[in-house]
């Protein structure tokens, strides 16, 4: 029922009854989690196959007999980057493979614009340079951004991206806002994908930094778990379209296709951008795990076989999704104030509640052996001004404990939204 058609008595009397639940159910000593966008074992079991791809008999040598045992090749075999080129409809020539972490890569790219600079502009290092933060966002690029002490504004997300009014304004009329992060398919949380119009308005924006940059983190960009997922329109040809080419960075992997910690990451960028990140590189590595890359490529082979190989990551996906949906719709449909989205990919799901809930919501659950993301980790410097957004991961555990996981959840947010109405 909804609490706001209660009388107080009403309320401290479902609150007492609630309570009595909750006490039930932390007496069982569980240990489930919800906190961190990891592939379950049957997902990780998918890949399997690929260790048994090169061997001690194996012909290690890449389609135009380079060696992939020894030094060299700085940004990838062709193979590999053709396979990320077509992930992210992109030129080859465009792609640069690096080792296993896209995360990797966006702390050196930042790392680069901060020591070196970029475009013939002055390195970061010593100005009180900016980023724009689409809230909520992962909070893992927000910790790179505050490593290298760099104010962090947040920008409001909704059901299309960021407000691109707030982002068009800042970026064009102030020369230390330097980049933006963005997850633009499938956003964690949220899950949603940005709208045709948020992607072109980003190409058309007209910086008054020269060295602005859009971090553009396509880490879902495969990930689908529907017979109708989202398009996201190219960013890179929407800004050679406008002449603002050098504006995108694309970062992507196969962490969450293969083996994460082991899989390859790349980006892709302009021609201009590519030149300066492997002016950088060279002094970093002589070349990454090409027999890695080899593995992958002799595994996933081409697009069509990584499609139907992330359809499989789909169908092992999605029931975990449905367990956590509809438990809210049935628990939280009548509740005022508390929202989620239903997203078509991705790892995510984001829970709106009433403000001033969200750290309470997930002490409750700590305290009766659910873990979930920190209230705050979705906002720079971990802090939800409004403290009512949650980050709900649902892919690592099984059906059966996100059964579990949902119910105590569930449970525990009614409890924080119940004494929150009746603080007030």
């Amino acid at each position: 029922m909804s609490f706001n058609l209660k009388s107080k008595a009403d309320l401290y009397n479902e609150l007492e009854q609630l309570n009595k639940i909750y006490q039930q159910k932390k007496s069982d000593s569980i240990t489930l989690d919800l906190s961190r966008g990891k592939p379950g074992y049957d997902q990780v079991d998918l890949s399997n196959e690929m260790l048994d791809v090169l061997n001690s008999d194996s012909d290690f040598s890449t389609p135009e007999g380079f060696d992939c045992r020894n030094y060299g090749v700085l940004d990838g075999i062709s193979s590999i980057k053709s396979l990320f080129a077509d992930m992210l409809d992109v030129n080859p020539c465009n792609i640069f493979v690096g080792g296993n972490s896209s995360l990797n890569m966006m702390f050196d790219t930042v790392s680069h614009l901060v020591t070196h600079g970029i475009s013939g502009c002055k390195p970061w290092f010593g100005q009180n340079v900016k980023f724009l933060c689409p809230v909520p966002g992962y909070d893992r690029h927000f910790s790179i951004t505050e490593y290298f002490n760099i104010e962090m504004i947040s920008v409001p997300m909704d059901d299309n991206g960021p407000d691109m009014d707030m982002v068009e304004n800042l970026v064009e009329n102030d020369e230390l806002i330097k980049g933006i992060w963005c997850v633009p398919k499938y956003s964690n949380p949220s899950g949603i994908t940005y709208s045709d119009e948020v992607v072109k308005r980003f190409a058309n924006l007209k910086p008054k930094a020269k060295d602005f940059r859009i971090f553009w983190d396509n880490a879902y960009c495969l990930h689908d778990i529907s017979d109708t997922p989202d398009t996201l329109l190219n960013i890179m040809t929407e800004c050679e379209k406008t002449g603002n080419q050098d504006l995108p960075i694309i970062f992507c992997s196969t962490s969450k296709i293969t083996f994460p910690g082991s899989g390859i990451a790349a980006m892709a960028a302009s021609d201009n951008n590519i030149n300066a990140f492997k002016n950088r590189y060279c002094y970093q590595t002589i070349g990454y795990d090409k027999l890695n890359q080899l593995r992958h490529i002799r595994f996933l082979k081409d697009i069509d076989t990584l499609k139907a190989h992330m359809k499989k990551h789909g169908r092992i996906i999605k029931p975990r999704f449905d367990v956590i949906l509809d438990y809210f719709d049935r628990e939280f449909k009548d509740i005022n104030d508390i929202t989620w989205t239903s997203p078509k990919g991705g790892y995510f799901i984001a829970l709106k509640l009433p403000n001033g809930c969200a750290k309470r919501a997930v002490s409750l659950c700590s305290d009766a052996g659910l873990i979930l993301t920190p209230a705050g980790a979705t906002h720079p410097y971990g802090v939800d001004p409004d403290d009512s957004t949650l980050r709900i991961a649902p892919t690592f555990s099984s059906v059966d404990d996100i059964s579990k996981a949902s119910d105590l959840l569930c449970l525990c947010v009614k409890i924080a939204v119940l004494e929150k109405a009746l603080d007030e």
